[in-house]
């Protein structure tokens, strides 16, 4: 059988992946980064609230995430200046997320 032309599989492509996007959102199910965001405001709020040493253990972290950005290919400064902001923005420690309208059902759950 001969092979698609690359038009036609990048629209079928688009539509499957409407579709993926449109199931997880009917089933509520957050994405890879929905829960990266959330693990990482996790970390950084409660290093802050829980330890003395908690710039020194953030330093480390920052790091180990800024070498591994790097061998992605990431700029070393860049990545630093990103975590750092996001180290200040999340320092109020409030809930720092807008609120997926789409998921949240007129009787549902509010977030924190």
């Amino acid at each position: 059988m001969a092979r698609k032309p690359k038009k036609e599989r990048n629209a079928e492509q688009v539509v499957r992946q409407q579709r993926v996007r449109e199931a997880a959102r009917q089933k509520r199910r957050p994405s890879r980064d929905d829960i990266a965001r959330m693990f990482l405001w996790q970390m950084i709020v409660g290093l802050q609230g829980n330890r003395s040493d908690a710039r020194a253990v953030l330093d480390k972290m920052r790091d180990e995430i800024v070498e591994g950005l790097e061998r992605q290919g990431f700029d070393v400064r860049q990545s630093e200046d990103v975590f750092e902001a996001l180290v200040e923005k999340y320092n109020d420690r409030l809930f720092p997320f807008r609120p997926k309208w789409h998921l949240n059902p007129a009787d549902g759950p509010s977030p924190p």
